[in-house]
């Protein structure tokens, strides 16, 4: 799981609710992490990878927003691959471990192992909660028509250059003036914790309202684009909508427990003496939390995966070819051949509609596809009866 107490469970002298949490049957915690972790990890994979029966075709140019999905499930993947790495240097080698906990020891691999572990898990999901924003931004500014993949640019500038700036400045100031003397005041702790949680807390802030924002510009675009607001364009608004409330619904399921978790920790700090009988409830909630967090941290990958392109399905094509990307279909014959390769795919409705050729539709149909693009659990008679992006 991805949480500040790794980093400050490297300080010999940690703080007692610290010591508390990571000391709670160590076997089972880290066993219930790597078995997570590999979970998700194999099942976001699974997700990811081309299956059989889709028809080959050519790849077309990828949105901005198709990769930053992308990449929000690489960091996912990688930050599990970093709790798998450290949970199982924790259960195979506890006298390496227990090293840790010596103040004046002379070998500095394991306290080495225990900051890099923790900074690279803390550097991945960090990464990932800007990703994440990132996503919302470009949703907002794609409806607006002020993104595309030149923005993906100054987005990687943003999201590496924050996580981190952010990482490392926790880290020195946890750590300063010397690994053997973190910890010894708040004036250390709280700054790390701040730059944890900052990415994390804009998520769950800035997030919906700009998604609440796109979904009132989508049925402003959706209006404008015939001058009609049908059940089927409305329909499309509402499967935007619950597209980005399932994003948000995963995201607070798998963190609200960190937040909840360091909340009661901080309280406990508090106390004078955290093994006193009035609080044997905080500590209760606190150990349960913890355990929480190490089943839904490493979960987000996956769960992620079936929010963006709903469940892909279990036949894997190992074939390599170029094929196209699952999130984004080619338009069809309404959109010329030297057009823009949009995932949207429209066809004729029962009025027999005139093709849409003027490049402000154009634009739209691109900017709405953008946002439905990668849910592939269709109802079908979206596409067949109206202009709507094909791939529901």
């Amino acid at each position: 799981m991805a949480s500040p107490r790794l980093e400050t469970y490297c300080c010999p002298n940690r703080d007692a609710a610290t010591q508390l949490v990571m000391n709670f049957q160590p076997d089972v915690f880290c066993g219930v992490c790597i078995g997570s972790a590999s979970v998700s990890l194999l099942l976001t994979i699974l997700q990811l990878l081309p299956k059989k029966g889709q028809s080959p075709r050519k790849m077309p140019k990828a949105s901005s927003s198709s990769t930053i999905l992308l990449l929000i499930s690489v960091c996912d993947i990688l930050g599990g691959l970093g709790m798998i790495f450290r949970s199982s240097v924790w259960l195979g080698f506890p006298g390496f471990i227990a090293n840790i906990s010596v103040v004046n020891g002379t070998d500095v691999w394991p306290s080495a192992f225990c900051v890099g572990s923790a900074m690279w898990i803390q550097l991945l999901y960090s990464a990932g909660f800007w990703w994440l924003f990132c996503y919302a931004v470009d949703s907002y500014l794609v409806v607006r028509r002020s993104a595309g993949l030149s923005t993906i640019v100054l987005y990687h500038m943003m999201t590496w250059g924050l996580a981190v700036m952010l990482c490392v400045e926790g880290i020195a100031l946890l750590y300063y003036p010397s690994l053997s003397s973190c910890e010894n005041g708040l004036e250390h702790a709280i700054p790390h914790y701040i730059t944890t949680y900052v990415p994390l807390l804009l998520v769950l802030v800035v997030n919906p309202i700009l998604f609440r924002r796109t979904v009132s510009a989508v049925a402003s675009l959706l209006k404008g684009r015939q001058g009609i607001y049908t059940e089927n364009e409305r329909r499309l608004g509402t499967e935007i909508q619950i597209r980005f409330f399932k994003i948000m619904l995963v995201f607070v399921i798998c963190w609200s427990s960190n937040i909840i978790n360091e909340s009661l920790l901080f309280y406990l700090e508090m106390q004078t003496d955290i093994n006193e009988m009035p609080l044997k409830n905080i500590r209760s909630a606190a150990l349960i939390t913890w355990i929480i967090m190490g089943v839904l941290n490493p979960m987000q990958g996956f769960l992620f995966t079936l929010a963006f392109y709903g469940w892909t399905g279990w036949r894997v094509d190992l074939k390599w070819r170029k094929r196209e990307i699952p999130w984004e279909s080619m338009s069809s014959s309404t959109v010329g051949e030297n057009a823009y390769p949009s995932p949207v795919n429209y066809q004729s409705n029962i009025h027999d509609s005139k093709k849409i050729s003027t490049t402000d539709s154009q634009q739209t149909d691109e900017a709405i596809s953008m946002l439905s693009e990668g849910n592939t659990s269709g109802d079908d008679r979206l596409s067949r009866s109206s202009p709507i992006y094909q791939g529901w």
